[in-house]
């Protein structure tokens, strides 16, 4: 997948300690379910961004070999067939991969509380370290940056994407997904830093109050 979009593109929870990390890692994972505690981690894609853009050459993307499960509608949506799944990298060598890809730097999601939880799963399932770093969720960063937008319905990925006019090639593909909210990243980190929240912390900072005020009634 990345190496398509490479060529594509060529043409055209805690108080983090990483305020000065250059490299940032963008992480979307693909599910069997919508439930982290019961379902299983399929597909993990990322990418990494630096103070420059989007480095294409510093990505990742794997599937997980698993059984034959999840029915046709999960499959539509997912778009991780059955010989996908059995062509997949054993659970195991892929999160350790994942790991060392990572390489603790400091990780970018949407709705990132859900990635976290799954991939915490599978590492401990896999019996590997979960990997120590904190994660940014730019859900609730969009939210405080674009109030407007967020009041008349940008909830999902997919109406921020169109919000900023940032186009997913292929939707619910882990490493497709992955690149579109590494995008999304730029345009908010831009914008935060015109509002005076600059680095890593001051974006997770602005994004924990977001979350605080829609959890205390201000929606």
């Amino acid at each position: 997948m990345f190496a398509a979009l490479k060529s594509l593109l060529g043409r055209a929870g805690r108080e983090p300690a990483v305020e000065e990390a250059d490299r940032w890692v963008v992480v979307d994972t693909e599910t069997s379910g919508l439930d982290p505690a019961r379902d299983r981690l399929l597909g993990i894609g990322g990418v990494a961004v630096d103070r420059a853009g989007i480095r294409l050459a510093d990505s990742f993307e794997v599937v997980l070999r698993g059984d034959a499960i999840g029915d046709a509608a999960n499959i539509v949506v997912h778009g991780i067939g059955h010989g996908a799944q059995a062509r997949g990298m054993p659970a195991a060598e892929a999160l350790a991969a994942c790991r060392d890809w990572v390489a603790g730097a400091p990780l970018v999601g949407f709705h990132a509380d859900f990635d976290r939880a799954v991939l915490r799963n599978a590492f401990a399932g896999a019996g590997i370290r979960v990997p120590d770093a904190p994660w940014l969720d730019l859900s609730p960063l969009a939210a405080a940056l674009v109030p407007e937008a967020y009041r008349y319905g940008g909830r999902a990925l997919d109406d921020w994407l169109a919000a900023f006019g940032i186009e997913c090639t292929i939707r619910h593909n882990a490493a497709a997904d992955a690149l579109a909210t590494a995008e999304l990243l730029l345009r908010l980190r831009a914008l935060a830093e015109r509002q005076g929240a600059r680095g890593y912390a001051g974006l997770c900072k602005v994004a924990r109050q977001q979350k605080w005020l829609a959890g205390n009634g201000d929606d």
